[in-house]
């Protein structure tokens, strides 16, 4: 199961957040995330671990994926 405690203090600065690059993996491998071109988008079938901020991966949203050394950049496109 996804440690939720990790995922406490993720903040959004604008349409824009990080993850640990381990904790993206982990939300790839449940399905709660799946890939679609070059964006990444919410699948509502699958489980999604809890976060402070409930609208952090909306339904129907797509996000542009980076990863920067053991972090993942995630942005919000719609």
């Amino acid at each position: 199961m996804i440690d939720e405690k990790h995922f406490e203090n993720v903040k959004r600065k604008g349409n824009t957040f990080r993850l640990p690059r381990r904790k993206w993996r982990e939300l790839l491998f449940v399905g709660a995330l799946a890939p679609s071109g070059k964006y990444y988008v919410r699948d509502p079938s699958r489980p999604m671990t809890p976060f402070r901020d409930p609208d952090l991966f909306p339904e129907g949203a797509r996000f542009l994926v980076h990863e920067d050394g053991d972090f993942v950049l995630i942005k919000e496109m719609d």
